[in-house]
């Protein structure tokens, strides 16, 4: 796939529009971080893989459930061993 794009000046810096069709394609997003290198008066664009930062609210998503499920089993924590269990 071959998309026609302008540089243009920003400030300082010299622009390049990125249609978001290609965003997708290379599955980045508005803030991710891209590696810019030149290999044969090339420009080589790829996405830095990043660890994810979650916020608290993603990281506690879904934690009723597993409370509920954490209750329903309560009983198998309950008495002695039987067997060989590790206690």
């Amino acid at each position: 796939m071959t998309i026609t794009t302008k540089l243009r000046r920003q400030g300082g810096a010299a622009v390049v529009t990125i249609p978001p069709t290609v965003l997708k394609m290379m599955q980045v997003e508005i803030g991710d971080q891209l590696s810019l290198s030149v290999s044969d008066h090339e420009l080589v664009v790829r996405p830095l893989k990043s660890k994810k930062r979650y916020k608290l609210s993603e990281l506690l998503e879904g934690q009723e459930v597993i409370s509920e499920l954490n209750a329903e089993v309560a009983w198998a924590m309950e008495g002695a061993p039987v067997g060989h269990e590790i206690s």
